[in-house]
């Protein structure tokens, strides 16, 4: 993954910030971003790391995803796309790729001359440890 900002310095509280996104365990939310930056740099504040959020996002450095919440999380925008499996039921995510969304992507844009620039995929429903709960 290429760290460059076009048109931007990639100072030490957007690396941190980069940082805590490239090592979490799962999706961050930008409070959860905040609180782990804070535990590293007593200074940055919650609309500094907004602020950067957005700046990474348009970057594309960053991606933002909803997955079933209202609000956001966030995590490096990779290659290949990966897609999101989320559990109805205990709100744990899951990655996965599919060849198929690449495949589709290209036919689409072959047959509708319309330039896709990204996709995300989110399919909704119950993980193992649910479905046994549910009996």
């Amino acid at each position: 993954m290429s760290t460059q900002l076009i048109g931007h310095r990639m100072t030490s509280q957007r690396k941190l910030i980069l940082d805590i996104i490239r090592t979490a365990k799962g999706h961050l939310d930008a409070d959860e971003i905040y609180r782990l930056a804070r535990e590293k740099d007593h200074h940055i504040s919650l609309s500094t790391v907004y602020r950067n959020l957005n700046l990474l996002k348009e970057s594309e450095l960053v991606a933002e995803r909803h997955l079933g919440e209202d609000h956001h999380f966030y995590e490096l925008n990779v290659h290949p796309q990966h897609h999101h499996l989320v559990c109805i039921g205990c709100g744990e995510v899951f990655e996965f790729e599919c060849e198929f969304t690449e495949k589709m992507k290209s036919e689409l844009e072959e047959a509708s001359q319309f330039q896709i620039t990204s996709i995300e995929v989110e399919l909704r429903g119950y993980c193992p440890e649910c479905q046994r709960k549910k009996g």
